[in-house]
């Protein structure tokens, strides 16, 4: 098979952007001769996290979407054309042969400049409730995947979330003594790694550094990730007390990963499905916004028994109290949570994505000699 010639559209947020390059490296691992090429904007990360990855970047004109098929979506013809146009320029000067979309800005153009051009759209949705570029292109091609079962698309099948081979590749327990030596945890002892995600959560941060002094007194290390634009304060403890580390950010997250035996965090849906692959147990507390979306995420792992669901109004310190600190102590229920949890993963899903896209453009070559 001669290089295959690819368009990825996922940009503008980190939740689309990281699965998009997670499939897009995929892609070159079974493909090297692969050409690559990434639809952005210059909203949002498209301009920093893409051309880190190492792949070229076409910036279209953004033209942000309503969430609903409402009137607001009725009102953005202009914006929609020219970057329609800007990006059926991308396909024609590259030559694409498939476009496989993530959602975001730059989907929906993408998906029509292809339809136009008759070419193969793969369409690929993270989260449990589907944007609105994500239903539009579901009418357009019966190549759908999402990230878990139950997603309201048509012609979906659940394959997971495309994710980075070293989230995957993740051997937690030999990687365990290291990874706690990095960060100047103990060796022994449950570890509760805290993360809002990226931007750190407010909720999260107080519950859990109101409770520091139980936890220290129950032998519970932990590991708080806040945010950069955070700051927690944890009241000192004594030289001999579990450590409760404060970190800004975790740039190898499988580090974190491997030191950690229990999580509390927000529950978008890369963290779901990265949580779900190392087999990590967590509590989650879903962004009480957008319509309870990040809810819908952890279900199918909580269903599993592989995490616990705790609202946003409800996490304080008196939960971390009597609901998680029993459970940080109880090895024999985190280990049967953790195998719950990595029962619910799905770590192939970058290179079942990557397979499909290149049975699309074989197909598409066959149809067309």
């Amino acid at each position: 098979m001669t290089a295959p010639r690819v368009v990825v559209a996922g940009g503008h947020s980190a939740g689309h952007i990281e699965p998009t390059m997670n499939f897009a490296d995929a892609l070159r691992r079974l493909e090297p001769t692969a050409e690559i090429t990434a639809l952005g904007t210059v909203r949002g990360l498209d301009t920093t996290l893409i051309p880190a990855r190492g792949y070229p970047l076409e910036l279209i004109p953004p033209v942000p979407l309503p969430r609903k098929l409402d009137r607001v979506l009725l009102q953005t013809p202009g914006r929609l054309r020219d970057s329609v146009l800007a990006a059926g320029m991308v396909l024609d000067r590259v030559r694409a042969e498939v476009v496989v979309g993530f959602g975001g800005y730059v989907a929906l153009p993408a998906y029509l400049a292809a339809r136009k051009r008759d070419l193969p759209i793969v369409v690929h949705e993270a989260n449990a409730r589907p944007g609105v570029a994500n239903r539009l292109a579901a009418r357009m091609t019966t190549h759908v995947f999402t990230a878990a079962p139950g997603v309201r698309l048509a012609h979906a099948t659940a394959i997971g979330i495309p994710l980075r081979p070293a989230i995957t590749g993740l051997d937690r327990p030999a990687l365990r003594d290291a990874a706690r030596q990095r960060f100047g945890l103990r060796p022994d002892g449950p570890v509760l790694m805290v993360t809002g995600g990226s931007q750190g959560a407010r909720t999260i941060n107080a519950a859990v550094s109101a409770a520091a002094s139980a936890l220290r007194a129950n032998g519970v290390q932990v590991l708080h990730i806040t945010g950069p634009q955070n700051v927690v304060e944890v009241p000192d403890g004594d030289p001999s007390d579990p450590p409760y580390l404060v970190v800004p950010y975790v740039e190898e997250m499988q580090y974190a990963y491997a030191a950690a035996d229990f999580v509390i965090c927000r529950s978008g849906a890369m963290t779901c499905a990265e949580l779900a692959a190392v087999g990590l147990p967590a509590a989650y507390v879903p962004l009480p916004l957008r319509g309870g979306e990040q809810r819908l995420n952890a279900e199918p792992v909580v269903a599993a028994g592989g995490a616990l669901l705790v609202d946003d109004a409800d996490l304080d310190q008196a939960w971390i109290e009597a609901t998680l600190i029993p459970l940080l102590t109880d090895p024999e229920r985190i280990a049967a949570m953790s195998a719950r949890a990595s029962a619910a993963g799905a770590p192939d899903a970058d290179v079942v994505l990557a397979r499909h896209v290149l049975t699309a453009v074989a197909e598409r070559r066959r149809s067309a000699s």
